[in-house]
């Protein structure tokens, strides 16, 4: 990829094309637990932006200017009181949608004072934010994990050390899972035990077919199965940033997005649901100990305690024991250690695709493509909530049906249709 494209496409900060692009969806901010009705304002950079979000006494959530119009102040050194958060230096107040309510020395300044804010949702136990353009606010999140009872949805997130592309790249490339999950899926409860596994090992091979759809990308990723049959595993690239995984047998559906923080780090939020049932306590238990597509993460903080620091805890051992495909364990940290080693912006002027890479090249196309047609007063794809109700799946299909025309027909509006799992 020629430099000029990777610099639309990993530049995300205000006033950039694909920082554009990005804010004219709600935008993944923090976990609904993480503020509470006057509790302690929480510090937020998202897409560049230093903000601060916080829950008012009658518990609208807020996400305003970190800084006070005043003199600069941090914000988070008020106090958030009586509807509103109140700067630590001379007194200003402001409430949730960034209003200067009150100037103790200058009453009548009020209105000169407001602060730079975004209208927030909740929606899947996560507070999103809308940071673009007045009268452009796209349809409520239509992802089904968040639109589903707490009971059914686990999510987290975790702070990675690169660009959001590289790592998203990670999680529409179902390649790699033959090689670095390899050994782990044995073990790790959300995959163990399933037949997907038997195909995935055994066939590195993968040859794929990708189809555009209103919601983004679907990726049908093609191993053999049985004697007359392919193994499909069909992953759901939802523009710009979410990825749906292809289940694995009985186990919870799951899936990722990739939130820039700023154009060297980004948020990845991680998803396990069951759409028709809570989550068992096993699998919460599993969940919350960082199994699965999770991590642990240090103390208070969402940086895992395997990172780049410690060199992701290698173990060499379990490497030759092929307990571990690369010595690092944990599907998140093995992922992130990869993502991670290619800088925090991977120079793709120097990299060589394979024919496994198409849905990049693909994903890369359909984003810089977005941020050059929203120029021209063209919409970007899947602002609609009723787009962004689809399912990955993992199928076996006879040699000779079309997994294109399988996708049409049990795939679309699938909401509605049984869930395709091996």
């Amino acid at each position: 990829m020629n430099k000029e494209i990777s610099e639309i496409l990993v530049r995300t900060g205000a006033g950039t094309r694909m920082g554009n692009v990005m804010r004219r969806y709600w935008v993944p901010i923090l976990a609904s637990s993480e503020i509470e009705p006057d509790g302690p304002q929480v510090r937020v950079k998202i897409l560049g932006e230093a903000l601060l979000a916080f829950r008012d006494t009658d518990g609208r959530p807020g996400l305003i200017d970190e800084f006070c119009s005043h003199r600069g102040a941090s914000l988070f050194f008020g106090r958030n009181e009586e509807n509103g958060i109140r700067c630590g230096y001379h007194g200003l107040k402001f409430d949730h949608n960034g209003k200067c309510v009150e100037v103790p020395c200058a009453p009548q300044l009020c209105s000169q004072m407001n602060l730079k804010s975004y209208p927030c949702i909740e929606r899947g136990g996560i507070v999103w934010a809308y940071m673009g353009p007045e009268g452009k606010q796209p349809d409520p999140v239509g992802l089904e994990w968040a639109t589903l009872p707490s009971s059914h949805v686990f999510v987290s997130r975790r702070w990675q050390q690169c660009n959001y592309l590289q790592a998203m790249e990670g999680g529409i490339d179902t390649a790699h899972v033959s090689y670095v999950h390899r050994y782990e899926v044995d073990t790790d409860p959300m995959h163990m035990g399933t037949k997907a596994l038997d195909y995935i090992k055994a066939d590195g091979n993968v040859v794929f077919d990708i189809e555009k759809i209103p919601s983004g990308l679907a990726l049908f990723g093609r191993r053999n199965g049985e004697a007359d049959s392919y193994y499909w595993r069909v992953t759901q690239w939802i523009f710009p940033w979410f990825t749906l995984i292809p289940p694995f047998g009985d186990h919870p559906l799951g899936g990722h997005a990739f939130i820039p923080i700023d154009d060297e780090n980004c948020w990845v939020w991680s998803v396990n649901f069951r759409p028709d049932q809570p989550l068992s306590a096993q699998e919460l238990h599993d969940l919350q100990s960082g199994r699965g597509v999770h991590a642990v993460c240090e103390e208070g903080t969402f940086r895992p305690v395997a990172n780049k620091d410690n060199d992701y805890l290698v173990d060499r051992k379990a490497q030759r024991e092929k307990r571990s495909y690369s010595g690092v364990f944990g599907f998140a940290i093995q992922d992130a250690s990869l993502q991670e080693s290619m800088g925090p912006i991977q120079n793709r002027e120097a990299e060589h695709l394979l024919p496994t890479d198409k849905p990049i090249a693909m994903a890369r196309r359909m984003l810089h493509e977005a941020a050059m047609g929203l120029e021209q007063g063209n919409e970007p794809p899947a602002l609609q909530g009723a787009t962004q109700r689809v399912r990955a799946a993992g199928v076996l299909l006879d040699r000779s049906v079309s997994p294109l025309e399988w996708a049409q027909e049990h795939l679309t509006d699938s909401l509605e249709k049984p869930l395709y799992s091996v």
